[in-house]
């Protein structure tokens, strides 16, 4: 047959299908909708953010750090200054300081935190465009003054002349406001500019500073002066632009790849219900392929027919898809513009889409579609006219179900043995085989767990359950099918609840294990490396001349790096740390870790960052610290709660003041002596801790308390995140049981025909979609517990143990949503089978 046969013969199909069409076509829409439509929010937030960090950066083309983030010389300005190309450079000092929590202003209006700009009065007006609202410029000859967006002092209570008070290591400074910017506050970047003096005081950096900044000379050719200043500083700093200075752009292009995966995982669940809707298409139109392979259709030619069908609903789909994530997006910011302009002073303009947005909707969903109809179009391909036009019998098909399922049963068996072996590619790989069995498993244990559950579902639907009961097993193959895309959707649903249940329990025993001192001093942001500032020893020498007060322990923080990855260092003391707190081992390692940093230079590594770099205890690693490269040992391998997520390493503090040159505290703990009173040692701590607004003071059971309630909160944008990649799983569930109710369309006229009224045809539908439910939901949850459970180890795996936990309320709640939507799923068929024309039905096919 010609090519434009095969056209025709798929398209006639489609329009005269038009339901089952549209179920399959929504589906690929829905899911390039998500992946199109939130590839156009990141482009558009960048640009909305880049316009405000341009107006508050003016003529700054270049920035040099140093790669460890730590301070340094101010004879680096001189090296950036003597480069051709170079205009200006400045040193100044850029660092964020806590603010403490004000009761008069809501929660959700708190500033927590502001960076501070050291910048030197002298030449900044030359290189930053520091327009002023009311007030005056910072000068030469200022000390503790300030000047910041007139929208960020409104948010902060603060006027000209107000006192702005910032944490320092020494407790606080006060600073006077004397002038009020046009500027618009970046959200994220919330900007204090001082004098550069007054900036090294507050943070004890003496005449170090932390970053260059630096304008170009008109001609100068950008990357050519940017390869000039990394020769000149050395392999030790970091050059670049705008971008590589902004964290608050870095997390924006982090949230892509989130957007990205949401989308990917969608567009999978749709691969799936696509490739189920095909099989069923298949089974249904044996006759007709029969039919036409008997006129003189070839192979390929069937196949085409399928595959143009695919094409046809890939280009609708993704067509349908990406305007409807346009209309997501635009509506996403039209709901938020006015609200991010009052409160933020950003403004948002429209949505903008990347070439690379497009070109990877349309790819994904026209090609996912096409995929996804290969193997059931080459299957008919393969079909005879004999084979077609002559019924396939229950009994065949058991055969080869049988077949298939002591195949499955074998798979299952491998599945297992990676399982137990705990290594992380071989658990990932059996939990992969384990779905793969069960789905060959499934064809050939129907028909028994039909029998068994239609009697349960035959006390609600007597008649018709029976009749439910024996069209599944009459029809094993179009069940199984039904039964897969079930037990799919639902799994991944048990899975992620154990994997968040797990989490929480194992964060949970974090805090009783590695954080049970009496007191905690703690910085603002409970994240050590997180905008804080340390305090001096004083702090923690005051706290422990208290009367009543036992052991006093205290962490410090660092950063360097071990083969290129970033890592945080983490001080402590070997003698009192065991004393106020402990480590989560992982499996070889013990407290005798401890005792080890104390005699040179070993360290503790988290699992994370073991995991990341492969440490073992006893390994020798060369770490670039701010002296130079410096060889560690590997101690052991542990977790602490407040560093568990980030890359960490603990050594102890003598090696971190020879090493890192930190002698200044992040973080003090305290255990209360057996014989003092509660209240009289804790009203004294608090005393101390006044005086350093940059810390708080919590009880052990208060820290719990709050951590508790932290973790409760964040329950709900879990599970509303679990909500959300569950869209796409159950209507997978909706779509596969509606076409399989389609695909009875004349069974159903030929029970009208012997007499079945409308009512019996409707409860018989919906009876069926129930057993297929209550079917797919047992299989549903048996796969999610072991997927949960394979995601859980891999996490121990990778250097972050959790334990597993079952998920009642995840179990019980999937049994709700599989039976619920099995109903809801039959509803609309239902009532369609039931007013079906009983001559047409019976001319269906």
């Amino acid at each position: 047959m010609s090519t434009t046969v095969t056209w025709t013969l798929a398209w006639r199909y489609l329009r005269g299908r038009g339901l089952r069409s549209a179920l399959t076509t929504l589906a690929v829409a829905l899911s390039v909708m998500l992946i199109f439509g939130l590839g156009g929010v990141v482009p558009t937030l960048v640009d909305a953010f880049t316009r405000s960090l341009l107006s508050a950066s003016g003529k700054i083309d270049l920035t040099v750090t140093q790669t460890l983030a730590q301070p340094f010389a101010p004879s680096v300005v001189d090296k950036v200054g003597r480069v051709p190309g170079i205009a200006l450079a400045t040193g100044e000092v850029e660092q964020s300081a806590p603010l403490p929590v004000r009761r008069d202003i809501p929660t959700g209006q708190q500033v927590s935190s502001v960076t501070v700009v050291g910048i030197d009065p002298a030449v900044s007006g030359r290189i930053r465009d520091l327009g002023l609202a009311s007030g005056r410029a910072l000068t030469t000859t200022d000390g503790d003054v300030a000047v910041l967006s007139a929208d960020l002092a409104g948010r902060l209570g603060l006027g000209l002349g107000s006192p702005l008070v910032l944490p320092s290591p020494v407790g606080s400074t006060r600073f006077t406001v004397v002038g009020l910017l046009t500027a618009a506050t970046v959200p994220g970047q919330e900007t204090v500019y001082v004098p550069i003096g007054a900036a090294q005081t507050l943070f004890g950096l003496g005449a170090k500073i932390t970053t260059v900044q630096a304008s170009l000379q008109p001609d100068a050719n950008r990357s050519a002066v940017e390869d000039a200043v990394r020769t000149a500083v050395g392999p030790d700093y970091t050059v670049g632009g705008l971008s590589s200075n902004s964290s608050l752009l870095a997390s924006i292009q982090v949230s892509r790849y989130a957007f990205t995966l949401f989308g990917l995982f969608a567009l999978a669940t749709a691969g799936f219900i696509i490739l189920n809707s095909f099989r069923t298409v298949v089974a249904e139109r044996r006759r007709d392929i029969g039919m036409l392979r008997a006129i003189g259709a070839r192979r390929r030619t069937i196949t085409g027919i399928l595959l143009v069908e695919s094409l046809l609903q890939g280009v609708l789909g993704t067509l349908l898809g990406m305007v409807l994530g346009y209309l997501m997006a635009a509506g996403l910011f039209a709901v938020m513009a006015p609200m991010v302009e009052s409160v933020v002073h950003l403004r948002i303009g429209p949505v903008r889409f990347e070439p690379a947005t497009y070109a990877e909707a349309i790819v994904l969903g026209i090609g996912l579609t096409v995929l996804a109809a290969i193997i059931p179009a080459r299957a008919a391909g393969k079909v005879t006219p004999m084979e077609a036009l002559r019924p396939q019998t229950e009994e065949v098909y058991r055969r080869g179900a049988g077949v298939r399922g002591w195949i499955g049963v074998g798979v299952l068996v491998v599945s297992l043995f990676c399982l137990v072996t705990r290594d992380a590619s071989l658990v990932g790989l059996g939990s992969v085989l384990f779905l793969v069995g069960l789905a060959l498993v499934i064809p050939a244990v129907v028909h028994p767990l039909a029998r068994a559950a239609g009697s349960a579902v035959e006390l609600a639907y007597a008649r018709e359950g029976a009749i439910a009961r024996s069209n599944l097993q009459r029809n094993p193959g179009r069940s199984a099918n039904t039964v897969s895309a079930v037990m799919l959707g639902l799994a991944s649903i048990v899975a992620m609840v154990t994997v968040v249940q797990s989490i929480f329990a194992g964060f949970t025993g974090y805090i009783d294990r590695s954080l049970s001192a009496d007191y905690l001093v703690i910085p603002n942001s409970i994240v050590l490396g997180q905008g804080n500032v340390a305090a001096g020893p004083k702090l923690a020498a005051d706290i422990a001349h208290t009367a009543g007060i036992g052991p006093v322990s205290t962490l410090r923080l660092a950063r360097a790096k071990l083969n290129g990855h970033d890592v945080q260092v983490i001080g402590i003391d070997p003698a009192t740390y065991p004393e106020v707190a402990n480590f989560e081992w992982t499996a070889g390692s013990t407290d005798a870790a401890l005792a080890q940093l104390g005699s040179g230079r070993w360290l503790i590594s988290n699992g994370i960052f073991a995991g990341q770099s492969g440490l073992t205890s006893g390994q020798a690693v060369t770490l670039d610290t701010p002296n130079g490269p410096r060889v560690y040992y590997v101690a052991g391998v542990g977790n602490d709660y407040l560093n568990a997520k980030l890359a960490t390493i603990y050594v102890s503090q003598d090696q971190l003041a020879r090493d890192f040159d930190v002698t200044d505290d992040l973080l003090v703990m305290a255990n209360r002596k057996p014989s003092a009173d509660p209240a009289t040692v804790t009203a004294a701590v608090q005393r101390i801790v006044d005086g350093y607004p940059g810390f708080k003071l919590y009880e052990s059971a208060q820290w719990r308390d709050l951590q508790l309630s932290i973790f409760n909160q964040t329950y709900v944008i879990f599970y509303g995140l679990i909500a959300a990649l569950a869209v796409p799983s159950l209507l997978a569930l909706l779509n596969t049981l509606a076409i399989s109710v389609l695909a009875r369309t004349r069974e159903l006229g030929m029970l009208r025909a012997v007499g079945a009224t409308r009512r019996q045809i409707k409860r018989m539908v919906v009876a069926e979609s129930l057993l297929l439910s209550v079917i797919g939901t047992v299989f549903g949850v048996a796969a999610g517990l072991w997927l949960g459970y394979a995601l859980v180890e891999a996490m121990r795996m990778i250097g972050w143990p959790m334990p597993w936990t079952f998920p009642w309320g995840g179990v019980l709640l999937t049994v709700v949503v599989g039976i619920v939507f099995g109903v809801l799923a039959a509803l609309i068929p239902a009532r369609s089978a039931a007013r079906l024309d009983v001559v047409a039905a019976l001319h269906h096919e």
